[in-house]
């Protein structure tokens, strides 16, 4: 079983991730992306599309045109865990 984050994790999530903002109602955190355009964006979600499955961790994602929008929660956790700070850090590497 996956164990969620820790208060004083989560207290350090905005230190080491500060581009990443919590979602609000949901225990999930959220970043939002821009790009030149869609074909930018798209190699973009493409990359993290490899990330994702080497880490057998998949985000919620959005994508219009030029703009890409990704959720991470362990829903095996029932929210945040250390998985969602792994691949936040290594998705933060590729934008």
């Amino acid at each position: 079983m996956v164990e969620k984050l820790s208060a004083a994790e989560r207290a350090g999530l905005p230190a080491i991730l500060p581009e990443w903002k919590l979602v609000e109602g949901r225990d999930a955190i959220m970043r939002s992306f821009r790009f030149m355009d869609f074909s930018e964006a798209w190699g973009f979600m493409a990359r993290v599309a490899l990330l994702a499955e080497a880490q057998d961790h998949h985000p919620e994602w959005f994508n219009v045109w030029n703009r890409v929008e990704i959720t991470l929660t362990t829903h095996d956790a029932s929210g945040l865990s250390a998985r969602d700070v792994r691949l936040a850090k290594a998705i933060d590497a590729i934008a």
